[in-house]
């Protein structure tokens, strides 16, 4: 590799590094004010409501972001209102922490397969789909496949002509 490309990427990453902080900053300014401690004791109380128990790991959590992030989670994750069903959004959550590796996550999302009708077959499955995306990407970014023509050979000019 010339020294001119490791120099570039080294400015490169510096740069996007400078650009994630402004970035940051800017979206920091325009957040609204930490959470009030009703908020926080309202939430702590539906987490109780909802699951039965306040598990230990929400004290670890920041008080001012956990009413957003049990919103978030109640509004997608536990909802059955949602275009995916609970099964569907389990199995993708248990093929995207096999990926991460996230332990906690894998033991969690492996339950709520199960709880959600999930077969021992649709979690291996679910998995090894998840190994299989991550070979190939390897593959394709690795091997610096052309994205236009890796479209092209697999009918993307089909599909953006109809």
């Amino acid at each position: 590799m010339p020294a001119y490309a490791s120099i570039f990427a080294s400015f490169r990453r510096s740069m996007t590094v400078l650009a994630g902080t402004a970035s940051l900053a800017i979206s920091l300014a325009a957040m609204p004010l930490p959470a009030v401690a009703d908020d926080y004791d309202a939430t702590v109380k539906d987490i109780q409501k909802t699951m039965g128990t306040v598990p230990a790991f929400i004290s670890q959590f920041p008080r001012a972001g956990l009413p957003g992030a049990w919103a978030e989670l109640k509004a997608i994750e536990l909802s059955d209102k949602t275009a995916l069903p609970p099964k569907t959004k389990a199995l993708i959550s248990l093929a995207v922490a096999a990926q991460i590796p996230c332990s906690y996550c894998i033991w969690a999302d492996t339950e709520s397969a199960k709880q959600a009708g999930a077969s021992p077959e649709e979690i291996q499955e679910a998995v090894a789909m998840a190994a299989l995306t991550r070979h190939w990407s390897t593959i394709f970014n690795g091997m610096q496949v052309d994205f236009e023509t890796f479209k092209k050979d697999l009918g993307g000019e089909k599909s953006a002509a109809k």
